[in-house]
């Protein structure tokens, strides 16, 4: 039967290149359908990529069994071969009489109630996450605080250096990044990172995407120059290597410290403190003072393992930038906000905002959906788009009017916004039309054109008098060479002081 499943295949690849131009010509309306509808599609090209894979193996035909079939259907009894599958069928149902038969033309269109588009991506966020909005690193943040050495920082600051894994920023040394307890922390950051994506952009190639991480990493490694894991040549007669601890001194590996000075180190040698910790070492399977270069290998084996995580998390965070500046604002945002205006914004979101499209509830009906907002008063929209309470209206004053001839006899509603608009763009355009150019903050409550002009008129009358009365100013010398005006020289002349 290769050739009726040869046959069902190129019907399902055409099904399904069909329905994928039905979504992508359907335009969302929301995030939340976007991402419904993206992640649908690529569900639908895994599944053209493994029909393809099943199809080119029949048509390859290793086995001959596709010719075999051929040569049975064309060289024999064309009506006895007809009724042999046929009976082969019927035998089939006969022994599975509730085994469904597959019907390609209805597979992969919506099912009533399913929403505009079929996939489930409720639960694929956390709240804070808002649909693929903004990151959620809440937990790995509590995980980064209890690591050993390092610095005390807020959520908004880690925000800003969670991919930062050399100084000033990170203040972990390189020999407390080997531990298990780190290497765990790095690989959950990865993890959460790569499923993020995953989750956010699921019709671009990933799996390339992260190819491309790998050999990035594997050419730094090979020329030595990951950030903070650069390998340095260990002194001649040390007993330890340089490529432990922060990079910059020498390391014991029977005591696993650190010694930026080589004579303390040579001088620590010879102490009973080192001496009980390789004979510890030694006892336990260590390999003392030999096998240095073995263990050396097998650290640099550890610090590989760190690194390409540390590395793996500084590309998905540029990949992720927008992301992450989003969850920075977001998060600024929510900390001035109450826990019931959080509350109040959460509801919004799980909310059916659009008319007649089922949003997130998809219970409500069409007619539901169509129904306007009653408001008769004709009360100011609040944030949620229902009318603001009338008490709130009263209060505000938002039923007085003013009217302001300059802005071309605009009504402004309340006081507030009539106070507001003397600094706004078109009062001050309705000034200038006016020739009023400066000294504009004079012009405040006034909106009739007649008496800012008279204002300007008088103002410019002033300054032209003051002009007038500088220029005039007569300036005596006395025989000393004094140099006063005239009303002062006078004045003390007639004293006799001059």
């Amino acid at each position: 039967m290769l050739l009726e499943e040869q046959r069902f295949i190129h019907e399902d690849l055409e099904r399904l290149e069909q329905a994928i131009a039905d979504r992508v010509a359907e335009e969302p309306r929301n995030i939340r359908e976007r991402l419904s509808r993206d992640h649908e599609v690529a569900h639908f090209v895994n599944r053209i990529e493994e029909q393809s894979k099943r199809l080119l193996e029949i048509y390859k035909d290793a086995d001959s069994a596709r010719q075999s079939e051929i040569q049975s259907i064309s060289t024999g009894d064309q009506f006895e071969e007809f009724y042999k599958q046929l009976d082969d069928i019927k035998d089939f149902y006969r022994r599975y009489p509730n085994e469904p038969a597959e019907n390609l033309e209805q597979a992969y269109k919506r099912r009533p109630g399913e929403g505009a588009f079929g996939m489930d991506v409720d639960n694929m966020f956390t709240g804070e996450e808002g649909y693929g909005q903004f990151l959620d690193l809440t937990t790995l943040h509590e995980d980064y605080l209890n690591l050993p050495g390092v610095k005390r920082l807020s959520y908004t600051q880690y925000l800003d250096i969670f991919d930062a894994f050399t100084p000033p920023q990170m203040l972990i040394k390189r020999a407390n990044k080997v531990s298990d307890k780190y290497f765990k922390y790095v690989g959950d950051l990865a993890g959460y990172l790569e499923e993020y994506i995953k989750k956010v952009r699921p019709l671009q190639d990933l799996d390339k995407l992260f190819a491309s991480f790998n050999d990035e990493f594997d050419r730094q490694w090979e020329a030595n120059e990951v950030p903070g894991w650069t390998a340095e040549k260990a002194e001649n007669g040390a007993q330890g290597p340089k490529t432990e601890g922060s990079g910059e001194g020498i390391w014991c590996a029977d005591c696993e410290k650190e010694f930026k000075n080589e004579n303390v180190y040579k001088n620590h040698l010879t102490g009973k403190k080192h001496i009980r910790a390789a004979e510890a070492r030694k006892a336990s399977g260590g390999a003392g003072e030999a096998p240095a270069g073995n263990t050396s290998s097998v650290t640099r084996l550890k610090e590989r393992a760190v690194a390409e995580r540390e590395h793996r998390v500084r590309s998905l965070a540029q990949v992720l930038d927008h992301e992450r500046q989003a969850t920075r604002v977001n998060v600024e945002r929510k900390q001035g906000m109450t826990e019931r205006e959080r509350q109040m914004e959460l509801e919004a979101l799980l909310a059916d905002d659009t008319p007649g499209a089922g949003g997130l509830g998809g219970d409500q009906s069409d007619d539901e959906g169509d129904d306007k907002i009653y408001n008769p008063l004709k009360l100011p929209l609040a944030w949620d788009g229902k009318p603001i309470p009338y008490w709130l209206y009263k209060l505000h004053g938002l039923g007085v009017e003013y009217p302001c001839e300059i802005c071309g006899n605009f009504v402004y509603m309340g006081r507030r916004a009539f106070d507001k608009h003397f600094s706004e763009a078109l009062h001050i355009f309705g000034l200038k039309c006016l020739g009023i150019t400066s000294n504009t903050n004079l012009f405040r409550e006034i909106t009739r054109i007649e008496d800012a002009i008279r204002l300007w008129e008088k103002l410019e009358q002033d300054r032209k008098k003051e002009r007038e009365n500088r220029d005039n100013v007569v300036q005596m010398e006395d025989a000393e060479g004094n140099v006063m005006p005239e009303r002062i020289y006078l004045d003390l002349q007639k004293q006799g002081i001059l």
